[in-house]
Parts: structure tokens; C-alpha cells; sequence
């Protein structure tokens, strides 16, 4: 396994660091490699942070679920991200994803060094990728009018009343196509409105989805994280919890 050093030099924790990288270095493609991991540092205790890492292909939002037994993923292509913004708060930074489609993804608690450092990075990649459509939008390719030649016909001649002759009017042999075109015009997406009260319906379904085991988790994270439990009490109520799975 490759050394994580060139990850930790901004004050990540060495043992999140490693085992973000473990789940997203098995998602790499062909020729894809990570540039930089952030991760989420919280004024209380917090076992599982979330993170966003960057690759040379790709922006990869990941978050612990379930007291760290589920791992949620959202992940994008470079070309899907329309922007990226950051704001300074008084315990570390928040980060939000812009993409070109579909609603804005939020990570906050990030330190504030790592947050400078991940804005500098996506704002590059995406400066990149504009400059190589912009390229595309140049590129001009339009046919020159070329002629085209039809073949002549016959033209039968009819008789008038006075029983002479008359020829029809000759055909042209040529005709002069127009030049080609094509149109080169970039429309930026919007991004996709969801309505609040469908945001709200799609949370209440997942929340009767969830069983007692996991509520009763949450619960339990939630009293360790306002300090109103120890962790040896934590350890130990959630192993009991555990076990009866």
C-alpha cells in the first residue's frame, strides 16, 4: 500500500485518512489516482467524520452512516460540477458542491486550511475542463458550397392552338448547395427544483423505513456526542445493541 503522508499534511487524522482511502481507492478507473482527502473535524468527539476526497477524475462526498456500519457515497464527473463555493464559520469551513443537475451537497466542520486547499484544487480542475470546452466551442466546421450537378432531361414539346411547336422552359443543370453550419451554442443546465414538501415526504418514508435497533443507535450517538455519557458506557451499551442483531 502506497504511503498516506502526502494526505496527513494539513492535520487529517491519519486513521480516517486510511480508511477513506481503503473504500475509495477500490472505486479508482483506469488511469485515475487521488489528489487530496479533506476531512470533517467537529468541536465534539466524532468517531466517524465525513470527507471529500479529489481525484484527476473525479469528486467523491462520502459519509458515515449508522454508527459506521453503512458508508453513503455521492460521487461526480468533473464535467457534472457547475461550481464549488466555501464559507469561513467560526469552527472550520463549509463546503457545497454545485452540480449542474440535482440538488447542492453540503460538508461543513472542514478546517479551514483544508478548505482553502480543496477550493484551490476543485477550482483548478474545473478551470481546466471549461478550457477544454471552450476549445470545442471554437472548432468550426463548415462545409464550402460545393456544386451539384443534375442530370438534364428530356423536355417533350407540346403544340398550341396554332399547331406549332413550343418547347418548355430549359431545366438548370446546376444548383449551388448552402454552406453548412453548425450551431455551437452551449446552454448551461439549471439545476433540478425540488419541492420542499417532496423532500419532506422522501424523509419521512426513510425514517419509517429505519428499525428500532438503529434508532435506538442514534439515540445512544446522540448522548455520547453532548458529552451526557461516557465512552465506556458508549462501548458497551452499543456493543449490547449490537449483539442482538
Amino acid at each position: 500500500m502506497m504511503s498516506l503522508d502526502k494526505f496527513l499534511q494539513d492535520g487529517q487524522d491519519p486513521k480516517i485518512v486510511e480508511k477513506i482511502y481503503g473504500k475509495i481507492v477500490d472505486m479508482l478507473m483506469h488511469n485515475e489516482s487521488i489528489h487530496y482527502i479533506a476531512v470533517q473535524k467537529k468541536p465534539a468527539v466524532t468517531l466517524l467524520p465525513d470527507s471529500i476526497t479529489i481525484s484527476n477524475k473525479r469528486i467523491f462526498l462520502c459519509e458515515f452512516t449508522k454508527l459506521g456500519l453503512a458508508t453513503n457515497f455521492e460521487i461526480f464527473d468533473w464535467k457534472e460540477i457547475k461550481d464549488i463555493a466555501f464559507k469561513e464559520e467560526i469552527f472550520g469551513s463549509k463546503i457545497t458542491v454545485i452540480p449542474f443537475t440535482g440538488e447542492n451537497l453540503s460538508i461543513d466542520y472542514i478546517p479551514k486550511v483544508q478548505a482553502r486547499r480543496l477550493y484551490q484544487l476543485i477550482k483548478e480542475a474545473l478551470e481546466e475542463i471549461k478550457a477544454g470546452g471552450d476549445e470545442d466551442y471554437k472548432e468550426t466546421s463548415a462545409t464550402e458550397a460545393r456544386p451539384v450537378t443534375m442530370p438534364l432531361r428530356e423536355v417533350p414539346t407540346q403544340e398550341n392552338p396554332t399547331g406549332k411547336p413550343t418547347a418548355a422552359a430549359p431545366q438548370p443543370d446546376t444548383y449551388m448547395s448552402p454552406p453548412a453550419t453548425q450551431d455551437h451554442t452551449y446552454v448551461t443546465p439549471s439545476p433540478t427544483f425540488v419541492p420542499p414538501a417532496a423532500e419532506k415526504t422522501v424523509a419521512a418514508v426513510e425514517e419509517e423505513e429505519e428499525d428500532e435497533l438503529t434508532r435506538k443507535l442514534k439515540k445512544l450517538k446522540s448522548l455520547y456526542d453532548k458529552q451526557l455519557i461516557t465512552q465506556a458506557e458508549y462501548e458497551s451499551k452499543k456493543a449490547e445493541l449490537l449483539s442482538k442483531l
